[in-house]
């Protein structure tokens, strides 16, 4: 096997990865491509496993590239969103390469984690990697890692929006959501939002948006009816998908191009919490289905 072979073999993985450590599909690629010198550069007959040796590289320089993507984020114009991944649903096959899925609004909530605490979280508790194997690669103590996984752990737990809901419940009020939006229904909106509902957007100072959270049915209803005004132009359609391997949305203008994508968060049958990326920059992967 040669080392493009055996590189290759494990890039999927690598992205995934990277992704859960940084939250950007670009940011994941520019450490894969990173990796790869990394790899070519080293002797592989002096590799045991490959898998392990490559593992410790990626969370390295995505641990490095943290501390000085967390500066630039906190000087983000508005809330930093993670950049969703459409039409992903994970196969059993999947899982077992590209650990389990991580939902939008748990990506979000890993944004606000230290990054040995982010790398000991996705490494043990999405890919399974033995707690020794973490210890080397940050440089720690095997005490000290279980440590940060176990304060992750809490952060994550403590911070996230709610717990699992029935997959068909989730989808449920997706499609409510879906119907009501599409006819700027203000009554249908009300019926499927949660009373505290918290209405997360990510433009980036290129697209407008909340540049804090929305809070309350009220106020998250009339916002979507101003938006659905103004911007759901003829041809302007409405798409069910899967965002981080959950039931979502996407708006797809008339080109085909896509204008927005929404995570939503349902617990008892309604949407508690939703995040929506409309920043270009973060949409650019995502096409309709029919080109």
């Amino acid at each position: 096997m040669t080392e493009a072979e055996g590189f290759e073999e494990h890039r999927r993985y690598l992205g995934a990865v990277a992704y859960r450590m940084l939250g950007s599909l670009a940011d994941a690629e520019d450490m894969v491509q990173e990796a790869w010198l990394r790899w070519s550069a080293v002797d592989q007959s002096t590799v045991d496993s490959p898998r392990a040796y490559l593992t410790t590289v990626i969370t390295r320089l995505c641990y490095d590239f943290l501390g000085s993507a967390r500066s630039r984020r906190e000087a983000y114009y508005g809330e930093w969103l993670p950049e969703p991944l459409v039409d992903e649903a994970p196969t059993p096959h999947d899982r077992a390469e590209l650990g389990e899925e991580i939902s939008l609004a748990m990506m979000a909530v890993l944004e606000r984690l230290s990054p040995a605490e982010r790398a000991a979280f996705v490494l043990h508790d999405v890919f399974g990697v033995e707690f020794p194997q973490i210890a080397v690669t940050l440089d720690r103590s095997d005490a000290a890692v279980r440590q940060l996984a176990s304060r992750a752990r809490k952060q994550v737990k403590d911070q996230s929006p709610g717990k699992p809901v029935d997959r068909a419940a989730h989808r449920k009020a997706v499609e409510a959501f879906a119907a009501a939006v599409s006819k700027g229904d203000i009554i249908g909106l009300m019926k499927v939002l949660a009373p505290d509902v918290a209405w997360h957007s990510d433009g980036g100072g290129i697209v407008t948006a909340s540049v804090r959270p929305i809070l309350g049915a009220n106020n998250v209803g009339r916002l979507i009816v101003g938006l659905v005004e103004k911007y759901f132009t003829p041809g302007t359609t409405i798409a069910l998908v899967e965002v981080n391997g959950e039931p979502g949305l996407v708006l797809y203008y008339p080109d085909g191009s896509a204008g927005a994508v929404l995570a939503l968060c349902v617990q008892d049958g309604l949407i508690n919490e939703s995040y929506i990326v409309v920043n270009p920059e973060k949409l650019g992967h995502v096409r309709h289905a029919a080109e």
